[in-house]
């Protein structure tokens, strides 16, 4: 079934928007919101730490650089993609900026480094990507709150999909570490076949996958799944072609091709199978002005890094309306961000009882979109509603 059919009754719709409070109510709160930002924004990586950073300015443009009514200050830290970096860079954030609210954060090994210390401190921290399964279930906490996604999620989706395709035997590669140990136990968790073999690989340095693909080979499978973000997704796609094997078995992905990939794919991300909680064309008003305006000024494709970052900024403009600026009121914010009432880039949007959210998944194509570029298309809903499957652990 076509995207257009699964969502024509939904197209154009927004959340209805709540009203900034005014300025004489705001002078007796807040005099300045203040939100730190840790994302990546050096070293190979650095091209989805800018895509966050202009989306999170595009969002405070969008509201005239005010929550209502109070002016808005943003503190970007770069974590370089280091749990260690990225602890202390949210350590200052908390201790010598006293920010009001932290968010960002890529990488789920970063934020399990950068968790306690904003929990601790009362903080609300908004994962703008990461989504550790620690944090949706045991170690869940009210002021833990997810504008993306649990990390098991998209994979599940992808399951699905993968049964919907008739596939009986997958063979699984993704990396060891936290986001991969999950996104792998995602995939497993809704595939009806069996898995015909596992390879976890060496984080961040492996980006030789030649051993592996030899271990495909051999295992003959109905299909690969893969999670490989950023350069890694390019160099498995590179190799996994290089060997012929694209042609043989079915590629399928969470998170390996995306608008900054794609560039460098090609060809190479065509007629491959992937899926997510977002695509730039999904049609509901708030992306289509959040995707419009972002390539006006930017001049480029938002990845889904993007609309994660300008959900979270929109999440907490939201609290700071609905509680006047008074952010001392800590059961006030936290009830005002789980109402989460937000016109959201992926369309209606609802938190779980663990503060992750409920949502759609959709399978999604690369295409030639002419004049050499490439694109990412909706091409149907695998699911609706996907809840992860932690909240049952949470005990808030």
């Amino acid at each position: 079934m076509k995207i257009s059919t699964l969502l024509q009754l939904t197209a154009g719709l927004a959340l209805a928007a709540t009203p900034f409070i005014t300025e004489p109510a705001a002078a007796q709160a807040n005099k300045k919101i203040k939100i730190g930002f840790v994302t990546t924004l050096s070293g190979p990586n650095a091209a989805y730490g800018k895509d966050m950073k202009n989306s999170v300015e595009l969002a405070l443009d969008h509201l005239g650089h005010k929550m209502g009514g109070i002016p808005v200050e943003v503190i970007y830290e770069d974590d370089e993609q280091k749990p260690e970096v990225g602890k202390q860079k949210t350590e200052k954030l908390l201790q010598r900026d006293k920010v009001d609210f932290i968010a960002g954060y890529i990488w789920s090994n970063v934020l399990l480094a950068s968790y306690k210390p904003a929990i601790d401190n009362k903080t609300f921290l908004i994962s703008a990507n990461a989504g550790p399964s620690q944090l949706a279930g045991t170690q869940c906490s009210p002021y833990f709150f997810s504008a993306s996604w649990q990390n098991d999620q998209n994979p599940m989706g992808l399951g699905m999909l993968l049964n919907q395709k008739g596939v009986k035997k997958l063979y699984i590669v993704a990396p060891n570490y936290a986001a991969g140990q999950d996104m792998a136990t995602g995939v497993k968790a809704t595939f009806k076949g069996e898995v015909v073999g596992q390879d976890m690989t060496k984080w961040p340095d492996q980006l030789d996958f030649s051993a592996e693909i030899s271990k495909i080979r051999a295992a003959k499978p109905d299909a690969v799944w893969i999670f490989y973000p950023s350069r890694w997704g390019v160099q498995f796609l590179t190799q996994y072609s290089q060997a012929g094997l694209k042609k043989e078995i079915p590629l399928y992905s969470v998170f390996s091709v995306d608008a900054v990939t794609l560039k460098l794919q090609k060809d190479l991300a065509l007629d491959t199978y992937f899926g997510l909680f977002w695509a730039p064309d999904l049609p509901f008003a708030a992306n289509t002005k959040f995707v419009g305006d972002y390539k006006k000024q930017f001049k480029d494709t938002p990845t889904f890094y993007g609309a994660q970052s300008y959900d979270a900024i929109n999440l907490i403009a939201s609290a700071v309306v609905a509680t006047k600026g008074n952010l001392k009121d800590k059961a006030a914010v936290q009830k005002a961000l789980e109402a989460a009432k937000i016109d959201s880039v992926r369309g209606p949007f609802k938190f779980n009882t663990n503060h992750f959210p409920i949502e759609a998944i959709y399978q999604q194509e690369a295409y030639k979109a002419g004049d050499g570029e490439y694109d990412i298309r909706t091409i149907s809903k695998i699911v609706d509603n996907l809840e992860d499957p932690y909240a049952k652990q949470c005990k808030m």
